[in-house]
């Protein structure tokens, strides 16, 4: 299955998003619900303005969404984006495991 390049484009930017551990703590943070983006900064030792471009990164590759509340701007996980995007490339790549995966333990292989 070979993907075409608009496609190609879309998935690597989340992979590009997923590369950095910062972003990848945020994604956690954000797993219970919305955040702030002052509560999202606190977490972190960096400077406010790096944690905003963690944000724009996230984003951009469309695994969070943002809508402002009075002067905050709240942010939230969009959950199938993420879940879409690496179990493609995992059914691509080792479709096998995807399967074994999906078996529960005690099932027995189709015939």
């Amino acid at each position: 299955m070979w993907l075409n390049s608009d496609m190609a484009d879309d998935e690597a930017s989340v992979f590009r998003a997923l590369a950095d551990p910062t972003r990848r703590q945020i994604l956690q943070d954000l797993r219970p619900g919305e955040l702030s983006a002052g509560d999202i900064a606190s977490r972190f030792p960096i400077k406010g303005p790096s944690v905003s471009r963690h944000l724009s990164v996230l984003k951009g590759a469309g695994l969070i969404t943002e809508r402002r509340d009075a002067n905050r701007i709240l942010y939230s996980l969009v959950e199938d984006r993420l879940a879409l995007c690496v179990g493609g490339f995992l059914s691509v790549v080792c479709p096998e495991q995807v399967i074994m995966r999906l078996r529960r333990p005690g099932d027995r292989p189709a015939p």
